[in-house]
């Protein structure tokens, strides 16, 4: 009787050709949306091969920015990356300094 491994992918990120996490989705996503756009580009009446180039040079373009972020950033990265701009710069604290060493008393 053969053995097969069971489970060998629990509690790891998913991953198609190198890309993981949320590179896969943004990967996805804009290959899809790229699409669309030639869709419409086309039925519009764009010239054909004007669709084609464009759609050539986008999807190359979202292809190589994609394995570079994943590359640059690892998998939780880009997330962590997007965490600290939400972050604020500095902390700026009005009061005097002789206030910020005395001991406060506390109201009963």
């Amino acid at each position: 009787m053969a053995g097969y491994p069971i489970n060998k992918g629990i509690g790891r990120p998913v991953e198609f050709k190198g890309l993981k996490a949320q590179y896969l989705f943004i990967f996805a996503g804009g290959l899809l949306a790229l699409f669309v756009l030639f869709v419409i580009l086309y039925m519009v009446g764009i010239d054909q091969w004007i669709c084609i180039g464009f759609g050539v040079a986008s999807s190359s373009i979202l292809v190589w920015q994609t394995f570079a972020l994943n590359a640059r950033y690892g998998e939780h990265g880009l997330m962590k990356l997007w965490a600290a701009k939400s972050h604020p710069r500095y902390l700026s604290n009005r009061r005097r300094i002789t206030r910020l060493f005395s001991k406060r008393k506390k109201k009963e």
